[in-house]
């Protein structure tokens, strides 16, 4: 078996944001404008949202967006995207190229040197020809992609698999690229998921070496975990049967069909599933928490992230422990896990053990024991 380092991170967060005032007058503003319409239905009138109830519930004040056009619309409520020609780069592959092309100049190779790429992701733009093959084209790697998706877990489900793809030998270098543009599938009608998603794109290269080289400021990847178990409290219905059971199959409805979460069980559950995830993964390497530098959690919840290290660790554990990038980008699906990472751990020395953990819907838990080299 080869030693596997991570040679390479890229992170694309773009520039346009989004505050929570901003959002909740949006959904404020369509909420006045949507209750007459109720009550002449005799429908019950929709609460309205505030800014404290976000933080509270999330954490999250502001998140970036791939694009803010449309969003705020209350007529709207939807990222204006135009659609590109077949022959163009499709807009996610876009996406997923500006991370990689970090991540290729940060791990110093070419791209050529790359003979898998693997697409990552909880939402993809189609399903074929993979978007991981439209990257592969656009940067010039050799070899063969491949599109996955485990919801939030799936840039750690992408390591998991690439990993274990380059420690037997089966490839050389792998790229694992998670683009997310979460906004174009959130419904920002809905008030109990509006203010939780924002995009981001992150890129990662799997690299195997042979004997006790030493990479000076890498990671080497000690080793890698995947679970899941059966749940309908975080979905999304949208697909290509949504026409079928329609008599007009040209207008499917997006009400019901974009994500939807049930959030004190999802809370609760994965609160629980996240803590026995890590205690028995570090507990397998002969490891507790107390020996772990730094986490670098899924950046969904902030209550549930202290929640999960409190039951871990015993006690409350700071930013330095385990940093949250969640207050000024939102949940960024997969990628936020990785950006934690990517901002989070230049000051880590010779040895120090890290822990890159992620959950969502499935439910779906991954994890990444590192060892700074």
């Amino acid at each position: 078996m080869k030693r596997v380092i991570i040679s390479g991170i890229g992170a694309e967060i773009p520039t346009e944001s989004i505050t929570n005032d901003e959002l909740v007058q949006s959904f404020n503003d369509w909420v006045d404008l949507e209750n007459p319409r109720r009550a002449e239905r005799g429908e019950a009138p929709l609460a309205k949202s505030d800014s404290e109830f976000i933080v509270y519930a999330s954490g999250v004040k502001n998140r970036h967006v791939h694009t803010r056009d449309g969003i705020l619309d209350p007529h709207r409520m939807t990222p204006r995207i135009p659609e590109r020609n077949d022959d163009a780069l499709s807009v996610m592959a876009e996406f997923g190229v500006k991370s990689a092309r970090k991540a290729i100049a940060d791990a110093g190779i070419d791209p050529a040197d790359i003979d898998m790429v693997i697409c990552a992701a909880s939402h993809q733009q189609r399903p074929y020809p993979a978007q991981a093959i439209e990257i592969q084209k656009e940067l010039g790697t050799s070899g063969a992609a491949f599109d996955m998706s485990l919801g939030c877990s799936s840039a750690a489900a992408g390591l998991h698999v690439a990993f274990n793809l380059v420690r037997t030998g089966a490839q050389r270098r792998v790229l694992v690229v998670t683009p997310e543009i979460i906004t174009g599938h959130l419904n920002f009608r809905d008030r109990q998921t509006h203010f939780i998603f924002g995009d981001a794109s992150t890129a990662i290269i799997l690299e195997g070496v042979d004997g006790p080289e030493e990479r000076r400021g890498r990671f080497e990847i000690v080793d890698t975990r995947s679970w899941t178990q059966f749940s309908n409290n975080i979905r999304t219905n949208f697909g290509f049967l949504n026409r079928a059971g329609l008599e007009d199959p040209s207008a499917v409805p997006m009400e019901g069909n974009m994500i939807k979460q049930v959030g004190n069980k999802v809370f609760k559950e994965v609160t629980v599933a996240g803590h026995r995830f890590i205690v028995d993964f570090l507990k397998e390497h002969g490891h507790t928490p107390q020996d772990i530098r730094r986490f670098w959690l899924h950046q969904a919840n902030a209550r549930m992230n202290a929640m999960i290290l409190k039951l871990s660790f015993g006690h409350e554990v700071g930013h330095d422990r385990a940093p949250m990038v969640l207050e000024e980008l939102g949940n960024t699906a997969a990628a936020g896990a990785i950006i934690a990472l990517e901002q989070n751990h230049r000051d880590m020395q010779p040895g120090d053990i890290g822990l890159l953990c992620a959950f969502g819907a499935g439910y779906s838990i991954g994890g990444v024991l590192l060892r700074m080299m």
